[in-house]
């Protein structure tokens, strides 16, 4: 499952413009727009001179070393492709062009980029690269690097590379420090900001070695860390760049404090657990509520050696849930997966799983404004009706809703109802087995990377059984899960689709036709539909804020009306266990946490080792 950021470029805030105001209206209209950042939500929330974001302390020590825990395994430094399992801190390595605001929604602001110039037609997009920027061996980062990297990525990289390059026709490289971008068409708004994510890698180093495969070297980046002490499998250190170029810049200052970013990798989050209780790991992000309720309760704890906390966030959630793969035949018929949806029992896992800490999701943008309610109405109706024949009648006149049971776990209703919709796909129960008309049983395998997951999927499966399912758990090692991800060989999958404020160019890697195929690409249900394939293109190509509501809400409900997902739940806050170790600007972030801006308080520090050491 795989996260991305997704933007709409409305509204530059300009600088630098210089003899364009002098110029007449028409002149000035045509004139290219340059700018220090660009903002989804109209001006970025700082201005030209900020010194730094403000969840940072800017003086803060560097130094001391922090411990953190990984699940699995890793076999490469390359992040970029679909062989290999890469080191989950390995982008630390790298800059990107822009940086963005963990405080602020949809805005990136100039790291490697000094400037961002957008022209009048918003055909294209140039970057201005610092002339400081400079590679960790001391070489320029220049902007035949960039269009390197660009042309790179997109063809040997992962799917979605070139799902979201996919509108740029050509880079050209006009100088050493500028690099320009021409876009097929002005349409895709968020296009200037997915360029602006991209890493830069240095073409000099990458020479002689083959980009495809996996990389064992240590490779060379131009950010604040490098590979220090690694051993494949078991254990990452990164080491802060003394002197890095960036340490001065308003994005960077008061972040990546720590000498050393060690991460230790576990075979399971219990595990890993056990390693954080005994000191091994500093600080650790829970997401099983049982562990949140149970298992946080040792001596450490207690005496305030172990600070037990939840961060609020402000962010969009997305999509949980048993994700059903149609590209097998089992689940291709939408009444067979809307029956597999009632069958799950939320309010029974909530009180007795999670402790009541969840709200169920109800949307694939859920906890924001572009989530679809109600029935369709006004412009949204307008546009799903060029669709109707396509689409179910009853997204037309019912909200969408899932089962709400009494949390006895005794869901009899629900279950009735979900056998009523798979008699009408052809399935019938002969000795108490769900059977088709040649006689061949409803079975299918709900894939799991963790042991943990275990305990949510198999609940599910008794319940699938009372109308004769024969579903079943298996649990593999997170290497081998991933590569049946990218091969997409699995019936049913825990799927998290992350989402932004701005829907955009990962629509595309989620939920179109010709994504389905590509291996280790993001559409992991293998959705085809040419309405779903029409909307998206109506999100990415939406000329403003109140364009992109309706279509993300139409895309929202058509997902949901095809019952891709056995929807799950969201949690609006992060939960975090840390060693009293720390430092941080203790004010409410926008992202809940913003773990590159804490450090080792050295006070805190000796005291935390003292009790450590004392058995605590």
């Amino acid at each position: 499952m795989r996260v991305r950021w997704g933007f709409a470029l409305v509204g530059l805030l300009l600088t630098g413009i210089g003899a364009a105001h002098a110029q007449t209206p028409a002149a000035a209209a045509a004139a290219p727009l340059r700018t220090y950042a660009l903002s989804q939500l109209g001006q970025p929330a700082l201005p030209p001179d900020f010194k730094y974001f403000p969840y940072v302390n800017p003086d803060a020590p560097k130094g001391g070393e922090v411990v953190l825990g990984a699940i699995g395994t890793f076999d490469s430094f390359n992040p970029f492709i679909v062989r290999g399992t890469p080191a989950s801190d390995i982008l630390r390595v790298w800059d990107t062009l822009m940086k963005p605001n963990a405080d602020e929604a949809e805005s990136e602001y100039g790291l490697l980029a000094q400037t961002v110039e957008i022209p009048a037609d918003r055909m294209g997009v140039a970057f201005e690269l610092r002339p400081e920027a400079k590679f960790n061996d001391g070489t320029p980062v220049t902007a035949e690097d960039v269009a390197w990297t660009f042309e790179t990525l997109r063809d040997k990289g992962r799917p979605f590379y070139r799902q979201y390059y996919a509108d740029v026709a050509s880079v050209s490289v006009e100088g050493p420090r500028r690099v320009v971008f021409h876009f097929k068409s002005n349409t895709n708004r968020e296009l200037p900001l997915i360029l602006g994510q991209m890493v830069v890698l240095p073409k000099h180093w990458w020479q002689g070695r083959d980009f495809d495969k996996p990389l064992t070297d240590p490779p060379l980046g131009s950010g604040p860390y490098r590979v220090g002490h690694y051993e494949f499998g078991r254990t990452l250190t990164l080491e802060r760049v003394p002197n890095v170029w960036s340490k001065d810049l308003p994005v960077m200052r008061g972040q990546d404090n720590f000498a050393k970013r060690r991460t230790e990798y576990f075979r399971d989050s219990t595990v890993a657990l056990e390693a954080f209780k005994a000191g091994q790991i500093d600080f650790r992000e829970e997401n099983i509520a049982k562990e949140w309720a149970n298992s946080y309760d040792f001596p450490a704890v207690q005496r305030g050696a172990v600070i037990k906390r939840e961060f609020r966030h402000h962010l969009p959630t997305g999509m949980q849930g048993f994700g059903m793969n149609t590209r097998r035949p089992l689940f291709q018929d939408v009444r067979v997966r809307h029956a597999l949806a009632l069958a799950f029992d939320f309010e029974w896992a909530n009180a007795n799983l999670f402790y009541g800490a969840y709200t169920r999701t109800t949307s694939y943008f859920s906890n924001s404004d572009l989530a679809s309610s109600g029935i369709p109405q006004g412009d949204e109706l307008a546009l799903l009706n060029k669709y109707r024949e396509a689409l179910p009648p009853e997204l037309f006149t019912q909200p969408f809703t899932l089962p709400v049971t009494d949390g006895s776990g005794n869901n009899r209703k629900e279950l009735r109802a979900a056998l009523k919709l798979l008699e009408q796909a052809g399935w019938k129960v002969r000795d108490r087995k769900l059977v088709n008309a040649n006689g061949q049983p409803f079975s299918f395998e709900i894939l799991l990377a963790q042991p943990a997951f275990e305990r949510v999927a198999l609940p599910y499966v008794q319940w699938l059984s009372k109308i004769g399912i024969d579903a079943h758990v298996r649990t593999v090692d997170p290497a081998q899960y991933e590569r049946m991800l990218d091969t997409y060989d699995y019936d049913m999958i825990v799927v998290a689709f992350g989402e932004s404020e701005s829907p955009g160019n990962e629509q595309s890697g989620y939920w179109t036709c010709p994504a389905v195929k590509p291996e280790g690409g993001d559409n992991l249900m293998g959705v085809c539909s040419p309405v779903i394939d029409d909307l998206v293109h109506q999100v990415l190509t939406a000329p403003d804020r109140a364009h992109l509501l309706t279509a993300t809400h139409a895309l929202d409900r058509v997902l949901l009306f095809n019952w891709y997902v056995v929807p799950h739940w969201y949690l609006q806050s992060v939960r975090a266990a840390y060693w009293n170790r720390f430092g941080f600007v203790d004010k409410p972030v926008r992202t809940g946490i913003a773990f590159d801006s804490w450090w080792l308080d050295p006070v805190k520090a000796a005291a935390n080792d003292a009790a450590r050491r004392s058995g605590l």
